[in-house]
């Protein structure tokens, strides 16, 4: 993480952790009411303080998808008769729908001791969230199409798209640091921090952008021809930009691929050219309500609000038991459950609290740190195993210039595993099909002198190479997938002594893991 988004991330904390309580007051237009929190990073609403329901939050954060001018689901159609997202086949619509759930609420200890999150019935989108004196919230918007195209192609494709959201006051710490000043009552300001735009269902290739302040909203989001992955377009100019539309592990993210939907490459690393240009009248809007301060914006970027496009319909997201029930009735021929079973939340939103600026970090950064343990069999003339973990143990250290990561790489051989080695590893990415590779440490091991002397010696390593992964979960071997998401192959050449070459021998390592 740069020292840029560092003092972001540190801002974020700092508001949701120095709010305070605020009576409950009717909603003013936030337009109209004297107070203006446009400029505020990826900000979505603003307003005096009072309760929200989950359906409203949802309203004022809705994205825009951005389809493929070649998508096969549209065929011939764009513009206002544009039908996608669809609703699910259980439920009937007239036009596009996406939906949306709130998986977690997270408050402060300063927060008063009423419940941040209330049911409101079995409609989750009445559901009421307390947002007058702050909060960490995480929405995340769903859309599904009845079929999928491209490599291992299949009926039914759900895919989601994260946004971590900060509540604070205006009198707060957060926007007292921006300069904004006291504008009369005290007004609750409701901004995005990250967008996770997720990509085929694994961590490493998810399109995560740290919103800042040039990004524009309602956030438009790519959606990739055929498979429907999508990545955030963080100025809305219908391009991919890797590290501007994606900034987290940017090496790692899957971008949008078009070309996949014809069977084209499929694990290599992001190229400008997979994605094609976006046109207008393929962009699908949301309903934003009358007061959102994000309609005027949307309007100068469309002329007119609905002027030559669709306008999805948003909806809580419906159980997996309607999916089965409906899968029931096809006789076998569906399996759309699977794709709500591990997405729908029972029992409501997740609730957890902060009481410190490291837990509030944690919070905003969670879910890019994930899986970075790799083991694997090692040889180099010797048989043993390796082991590779995150130079900051739980967490990944990034190299700003290019992107790769630098991790620790420790190894056992020999007989009775006497010998011991220790690198510092460089990779380029953790999830590309081949990268190459660079270590260098120390190895301890026992030097033959002859007539059945030894000597133990400390010596300066430095192995070079390529590594090789396989994504398992679409294989014959999708079984190991429990484990970890890659297995792979390492194939090195090791170098003994510093300025020297003392001595060189081939490495061989296969395992699991993305390192």
């Amino acid at each position: 993480m740069t020292a840029s988004k560092r003092l972001v991330g540190l801002y974020l904390v700092v508001a949701t952790l120095s709010i305070a309580a605020a009576p409950a007051l009717a909603q003013p237009d936030p337009l109209s009411c004297g107070c203006n929190f446009d400029d505020v990073p990826g900000v979505v609403w603003w307003g005096q303080a009072r309760e929200m329901t989950v359906a409203e939050l949802a309203a004022y954060a809705a994205p825009v998808f951005w389809f493929s001018p070649d998508e096969p689901s549209l065929g011939d159609v764009h513009g206002p008769g544009v039908s996608l997202p669809e609703a699910f086949p259980f439920e009937t619509a007239a036009g596009p729908v996406v939906y949306y759930q709130l998986k977690e609420v997270v408050r402060t200890t300063t927060r008063r001791d009423s419940p941040i999150y209330r049911e409101a019935g079995d409609d989750r989108g009445e559901a009421v969230i307390t947002i007058d004196d702050g909060g960490l919230l995480l929405l995340e918007f769903y859309a599904y199409y009845a079929e999928e195209a491209g490599f291992s192609s299949h009926h039914h494709d759900v895919e989601g798209a994260e946004f971590r959201i900060a509540v604070a006051l205006s009198d707060g710490e957060y926007l007292r640091g921006l300069g904004y000043p006291q504008c009369g009552e005290s007004h609750v300001v409701v901004f995005v921090t990250r967008v996770v735009a997720k990509a085929h269902g694994i961590e490493w290739y998810w399109n995560v952008l740290d919103v800042d302040k040039d990004t524009r909203l309602p956030m438009n989001l790519l959606v990739e021809e055929g498979k429907h992955a999508t990545a955030p377009d963080k100025n809305a100019d219908g391009y991919f930009t890797p590290s501007y539309d994606v900034n987290v592990r940017v090496n790692d993210a899957w971008g949008v691929r078009d070309i996949i939907s014809s069977g084209g490459l499929f694990a290599a690393s992001y190229q400008a050219w997979m994605t094609k240009v976006r046109h207008p009248e393929d962009r699908v809007l949301p309903p934003l309500p009358d007061d959102s301060p994000l309609r005027a914006k949307l309007a100068n970027q469309q002329v007119e609000y609905t002027r030559g496009n669709a306008v999805y319909e948003l909806r809580p997201l419906p159980s997996a038991a309607q999916a089965a029930a409906w899968d029931a009735e096809q006789e076998g021929a569906s399996h759309l459950e699977k794709f709500l079973v591990g997405k729908e939340m029972p029992e409501g939103p997740e609730h957890g609290e902060v009481s410190d600026m490291e837990q509030a970090l944690g919070w905003i950064n969670a879910g890019t740190f994930k899986r970075s343990l790799s083991i694997s069999a090692y040889a180099d003339g010797k048989w043993g195993f390796s082991w590779t973990f995150p130079f900051f143990i739980g967490k990944n250290m990034t190299v700003p210039m290019t992107g790769g990561y630098v991790l620790h790489r420790m190894y056992l051989k020999n007989t009775n595993l006497r010998d011991f080695g220790w690198t510092l590893l460089y990779a380029n990415s953790a999830s590309r099909w081949m990268d190459p590779y660079v270590a260098a440490g120390v190895e301890w091991y026992d030097r033959d002198l002859g007539m059945g002397v030894t000597e133990r010696r400390a010596d300066f390593v430095v192995d070079t190479g390529f590594k090789f992964r396989t994504q398992v979960g679409q294989s014959p071997l999708k079984f190991l997938s429990f484990l970890t998401e890659f297995w792979g192959l390492r194939l090195g050449v090791k170098n003994y002594g510093f300025f020297n070459i003392d001595r060189l021998t081939y490495v061989v390592e296969i395992g699991a893991g993305s390192f």
